[in-house]
């Protein structure tokens, strides 16, 4: 089992930046894979961007290109996601995931991970 906890998000203008976090817990050994996802009200949970165990492998959506950045600290069991630049149509609750599973894939698709946090809600204001 890993528990995930998001944190770290909030209300901005255009432009500006924020740093997410997620803290995982439990069987950390296993969370070979981590990505984060977002969901707008009324739409579908989308992929933002995956990492691999050591860092190495990273996924981002084309949206978010440029513009964030994810990054893992296995050591102190965190995954993080820094957006710069931000825009109004990245308004959404942001969530972590895991994918315990030894595929190591990057996968883009909700269906790729098994574990889930409760999500962040994230505002930006033009």
């Amino acid at each position: 089992q890993v528990q995930l906890v998001e944190s770290g998000g909030g209300a901005v203008q255009a432009g500006g930046s924020l740093r997410l976090s997620c803290a995982a817990s439990g069987r950390t050994d296993s969370t070979y894979v981590m990505g984060w996802f977002r969901q707008a009200p009324g739409k579908e949970r989308d992929f933002v961007a995956a990492i691999s165990w050591f860092g190495g492998r990273t996924v981002y959506a084309d949206s978010v290109k440029g513009r964030f950045t994810i990054s893992r600290d296995n050591a102190k069991n965190t995954l993080s996601l820094q957006m710069i630049s931000l825009k109004p149509e990245d308004t959404a609750v942001y969530y972590c995931a895991a994918d315990v599973s030894r595929r190591a894939v990057l996968s883009l698709t909700t269906r790729g991970y098994g574990y889930w946090g409760q999500g962040t809600q994230v505002t930006v204001s033009s």
